[in-house]
């Protein structure tokens, strides 16, 4: 069967009686054709099936229309709503966003970007997966493809000449300012509920935990740290773990939003009142957080205002590629809800 041509702009030029040039001006949403002539142009393309191809176009421009975005964990609301600020920042500019997922795999990470390398974007956003090398990142990508990493570090030495940009969030001054408050509340048995040790986002968070913990005297109990995968029903699953201790901690500073309202329900599973004889808080303060059954105390990151952040330094670096790599921490704050009471008497 012989395959149907591809309709060209030179045919839909010969079709409206106007030059290429005209033809590729309406593509480009230029206001120099009157608005006649580009509703005949737009409806010539309708009528004969034109698809622009933008793959193409960049390649004789040598430039990219889009960016390409990696997140480690799609199920996560923290990454849905930095994820939106990210395509937000990006629409604005005159960007598309290709999204690619890693699920938390270093190998899938690297066949991900190898796919979106194939695209030519013009820099990408990554949110790695846990254990993900510099190495193994330049090697997917080259060294002049402009690359922004949220959140986590990358690990290891990468070959000189790869430079990034690295955009975080002050992870220890917010869980040091979830335990304090904890702590001020009367509570001395606090535990730190999820997120694996080999993050270093859950490393950092761990540290400013345990610096609350010195500073008010109390010491800190290596039972009270108890590792999950950073998901709700995971928190959920090992709630069990946290109340097994003895004694029994009263509240719980979680590794981020999601682990913390897994854990609530898995409370409330073991007969437990979340918000009345327990405390837990949060980070992140994802929307969830504020209608949650209690509504959660938490460390407020402002997810969907960090990805548009990530956006505009990613395309700062586009636009001067030879600029040296820079990190940004992003100060948090604490936003108290019912979920941390003080301690039942």
């Amino acid at each position: 069967m012989d395959k149907r041509r591809r309709i060209t702009l030179n045919d839909i030029a010969r079709a409206c009686g106007v030059s290429r040039a005209t033809v590729s001006l309406v593509l480009r949403g230029s206001p120099l054709v009157h608005p006649e002539t580009r509703r005949l142009v737009e409806a010539e393309m309708q009528r004969q099936g034109y698809v622009y191809n933008r793959a193409a176009a960049n390649l004789r421009q040598r430039v990219s229309s889009a960016v390409a975005l990696v997140i480690n964990d799609l199920s996560n609301p923290f990454f849905a709503e930095f994820a939106a600020g990210v395509d937000e920042a990006l629409g604005a500019k005159g960007y598309v966003t290709l999204l690619g997922s890693s699920n938390e795999s270093p190998a899938r990470q690297r066949q991900v970007l190898g796919s979106l390398m194939e695209h030519h974007p013009a820099g990408i956003i990554l949110s790695p997966a846990e254990s993900s090398m510099a190495s193994d990142v330049a090697l997917a990508i080259g060294r002049h493809t402009p690359l922004l990493v949220f959140n986590r570090q990358l690990t290891g030495d990468a070959e000189p000449g790869f430079e990034y940009d690295f955009l975080g969030l002050d992870n220890r001054a917010g869980t040091r300012a979830a335990t304090a408050r904890l702590i001020a509340l009367g509570h001395r048995r606090i535990a730190f509920y999820g997120g694996h040790a080999g993050s270093s986002s859950c490393r950092e968070r761990r540290i400013g935990y345990q610096e609350a913990l010195r500073e008010a005297g109390i010491a800190p109990d290596e039972r009270w740290l108890i590792e999950t995968a950073p998901t709700r029903l995971e928190a959920n699953a090992h709630a069990d773990a946290l109340l097994a201790l003895e004694p029994a901690p009263t509240a719980a500073v979680c590794y981020n939003d999601a682990v913390a309202l897994g854990l609530m329900l898995g409370l409330v599973r073991l007969g437990r009142r979340p918000g009345e004889d327990f405390a837990v808080t949060g980070f992140d303060d994802i929307p969830e957080a504020a209608v949650g059954i209690p509504p959660l105390t938490t460390v407020s990151a402002a997810p969907r205002q960090r990805g548009r952040q990530a956006a505009e330094l990613l395309l700062q670096r586009a636009a001067s590629p030879s600029i040296p790599g820079r990190s940004v921490i992003v100060p948090v704050h604490l936003t108290e809800r019912d979920s941390a009471p003080a301690p039942a008497s």
